[in-house]
């Protein structure tokens, strides 16, 4: 067929249509390449008519003189009613079908109308590269490329007709889908594609949004979705326990997420888990936490991650579990201590130790599984544990019997005993002892206590592992810093400084022309400061046979250091003493006594008989330090009393005993009596309240120093802030506290300035 004459519409436009017919409704048979370039030709001489030129002067001016005809308004016009009429053709056939019979014939006939509006698109390019172009430029609306062109009218003359017959065929799809039948996904994935490609900016129809895609699908789909799963859940909840619906939501949102990847819109991927979340989760939450304790009570960790990750799915789902939680965990560890309560004062620091790790660890590791970790669950374990760590039966009668244990039970670990563990268990049961400590309050109770023992395993050098001693210091300055441990440190450097001390003293004994007394003696020098060791506080006469010793060892020290002056703990020092009294004995008896001891056991070398107040005059001890000291001669049967079974005091007398047995060689008499160890630990809690009282006051002027003027309550706030790392100051003792600064002058009260029931403060200026 010949290109038709360039001048004449009707058959230049008759000769187009047929091109474009048969691409539009046979482009499978395909096209020669005659017909193909004869099409695209009469396109372009239409446009570069002289008719169309001389019809429209003002163009025939703007195009300078050129015979390019930049109109092109007819066929742009007649391409429109084609396609209107062709597409109400398609609408009058999708009336046929309904379900999936309309989803095929939708998609069947979406295909080839995109596909032959591609070819369509290049042989009107021409008209797109010039009229279509320009009338853009200039702003004209509802004008767009030939392409895009086609869309339009295939939403203005079918889609808007169809879409929603369209979308109930592909939600009932999805629903047989739900419910577990097999379905065509790629059907549904070409709807979903053809209704994103609809989408048009109406401000630049070069660029495309979701709008038509939103609208039409995703509301639709997301209404579909939500009632759905509302009657589902609603009729499985009443027809199983919470557990297995808890399984049945994770597989739903499971296969929501799946349906995303398969065949819908990334876009749709946050509203639809957010409304399946609504559905599923955030509209049964109630009856999912009532679940929590029974869980929780039954320790079901997989059902209980189950729930935590359902719960952490919708906003302030799992505030509600984080009380129960802590709840629980507080009345956990609080029946666990009352457990091993009974045992009251005897009660032993491991059982005791052993029963708040038990109950930790469980539950740290229900947190790091079920819970994953998360931040606020650790809170509030963290929460329950330092509630019932200070606040259970055991604590009841002292508020510091937590730390005063876990001190105790530090001891025993880091203290020679037959049953010391290996180094790896070791440091794994002083890691557990730092997860208790984290969680004490009055961390100056443990400080002072564990100081002491420190003390007392360093100078009779107790300790089972030196590196074990550095490593829980080391724990301690990590939790609490410098300041906590710096005492801590100082004794081991003073027991390093001693044996250098004593090894200087044995090669100066060697240069005396004598040689020194003969007996075997150390001494450890340790500075005041930083020991939390007495002096003694009774009399005592030192033994002749070792104050030729002792007045060596000053006589070097005075020697080597000037202006120091040593206080002798004689009730801290021991000794050992050989017998040779029991003559059928193979190998002489040792006793290991304290210096007391050893003063009142070398009366007997001179007579075997000895009063009490002999003992007394001679020794020079106060009644409370030689009774006891007897009283262990008595026990162990190494000295008998007269009259038989009285106790030790005056008009009684002492007889070493003839038939005295024992199966070591070396024998310990060197026993802390139990009203000793008590008073100690009284005196340990003296102690600590008079620190406190300092600390409280030191804080209180150094806050002062720094603000100037404060108001009363303020000031109090500020203390307890600057104080609980170390304990937890009452306000009472602050109050205190602050009156006896007052009454030192320290701190004054400015008159005059009162607000409600408060005060300022103010420090005086030579104290800054």
């Amino acid at each position: 067929m010949n290109t038709p004459n360039r001048e004449d519409l009707s058959a230049t436009w008759n000769y187009l249509e047929q091109g474009v017919e048969k691409i539009m409704r046979d482009l499978n048979s395909g096209m020669d390449m005659n017909t193909y370039m004869g099409v695209y030709t009469a396109v372009h001489n239409f446009c570069t008519s002289q008719r169309a030129v001389s019809a429209s002067p003002s163009l025939q001016q703007a195009a300078g003189g050129h015979r390019a005809n930049l109109l092109g308004e007819d066929l742009y016009n007649n391409l429109i009613n084609y396609l209107s009429r062709h597409l109400s053709g398609l609408k009058f056939e999708s009336q046929k079908h309904a379900d999936e019979a309309l989803l095929a014939f939708y998609i069947k006939e979406w295909d080839r109308y995109t596909t032959a509006a591609k070819y369509i698109n290049h042989l009107f390019r021409y008209l797109n590269r010039h009229w279509v172009k320009r009338e853009m430029d200039e702003g004209k609306k509802n004008i767009y490329d030939v392409y895009t062109l086609h869309l339009v009218r295939w939403r203005m003359d079918l889609f808007d007709d169809v879409q929603k017959h369209v979308m109930d065929g592909v939600l009932k799809l999805v629903e047989k889908q739900r419910n577990g039948e097999t379905i065509e996904t790629a059907m549904v994935k070409s709807i979903v594609d053809s209704f994103v490609s609809l989408g048009l900016d109406e401000n630049d129809s070069t660029k495309s949004t979701l709008d038509v895609y939103r609208k039409y699908f995703e509301l639709p789909f997301l209404e579909a979705t939500t009632a759905y799963y509302q009657i589902e859940s609603k009729q499985f909840v009443a027809e199983n326990n919470v557990v297995e619906y808890m399984k049945k939501a994770e597989t739903r949102l499971t296969e929501e997420q799946n349906r995303v990847q398969m065949y819908l819109h990334p876009d749709i991927s946050g509203p639809l888990m957010k409304t399946c979340e609504r559905v599923l989760i955030q509209e049964h939450a109630p009856l999912l936490r009532e679940e929590f304790q029974v869980l929780l009570d039954n320790d079901r960790q997989p059902d209980l991650q189950r729930m935590y990750n359902l719960l952490s799915r919708i906003p302030d789902g799992l505030d509600p579990l984080r009380t129960k939680f802590e709840a629980h965990v507080r009345r956990a560890g609080t029946s666990a201590v009352d457990k091993i309560a009974d045992g009251g004062d005897s009660l032993e620091p491991k059982v005791y130790v052993d029963a708040l790790l038990e109950v930790h660890t469980q539950y740290q590791n229900l947190v790091n599984t079920a819970f994953k970790g998360e931040a606020e669950f650790v809170r509030s374990l963290d929460n329950a544990c330092r509630e019932f760590v200070n606040r259970n039966q055991v604590c009841k009668s002292a508020s510091t019997k937590s730390p005063e244990l876990l001190a105790k039970y530090a001891d025993s670990l880091l203290r020679k005993s037959a049953k010391s563990a290996e180094e790896s268990d070791l440091e794994n049961k002083l890691t557990a002892i730092m997860t208790v400590f984290k969680y004490v309050e009055d961390k100056d109770v443990f400080q002072k206590f564990y100081s002491k023992m420190l003390a007392k395993r360093l100078v009779n050098n107790l300790s089972a592992s030196d590196d074990a001693e550095t490593s829980m210091i080391g724990k301690l300055k990590e939790a609490c810093g410098f300041e906590y441990t710096n005492k801590l440190q100082r004794m081991f450097q003073d027991m390093q400084i001693s044996k250098d001390l004593n090894d200087s003293y044995k090669e100066w004994l060697t240069k005396m022309a004598d040689g020194g007394s003969g007996v075997d003696f150390s001494c450890q020098v340790l500075g005041t400061s930083f020991w939390p060791l007495n002096p003694p506080n009774t009399p005592f006469n030192i033994p002749e046979v070792i104050v030729q010793t002792y007045s060596r060892f000053v006589e070097f020290y005075n020697q080597k250091h000037t202006g120091r002056k040593l206080t002798w703990l004689w009730h801290l020092c021991k000794g050992d003493l050989k017998v040779n009294y029991w003559k059928n004995t193979k190998v002489p008896y040792t006793f290991q006594v304290s210096t007391y001891q050893m003063a009142i056991l070398l009366l007997f070398n001179d007579q075997l008989t000895v009063t009490y107040e002999d003992i007394d005059t001679t020794v020079g001890l106060t009644k409370d330090f030689l009774d006891p000291s007897l009283g262990v001669f008595l026990k162990a049967k190494v000295l008998t009393i007269s009259p038989p079974g009285s106790k030790p005091g005056p008009e009684t007398t002492f007889t070493l005993n003839p038939d005295f047995r024992s199966k070591k060689i070396r024998v310990n008499l060197n026993i802390t009596v139990k009203a000793e160890q008590k008073q100690e630990i009284e005196e340990t809690h003296k102690t600590i309240e008079e620190d406190r009282k300092l600390l409280m006051q030191s804080a209180i002027v150094r806050i002062m120093k720094a603000r100037k003027v404060m108001k009363h309550v303020v000031l109090v706030q500020e203390t307890i802030v600057q104080i609980q790392s170390r304990f937890t100051p009452k306000i009472p003792e602050i109050k205190k506290c602050i009156d006896i600064l007052l009454e030192k002058e320290y701190l004054e009260r400015l008159d005059g300035e009162r607000l409600g029931n408060y005060t300022r403060m103010c420090v005086h200026t030579w104290l800054c």
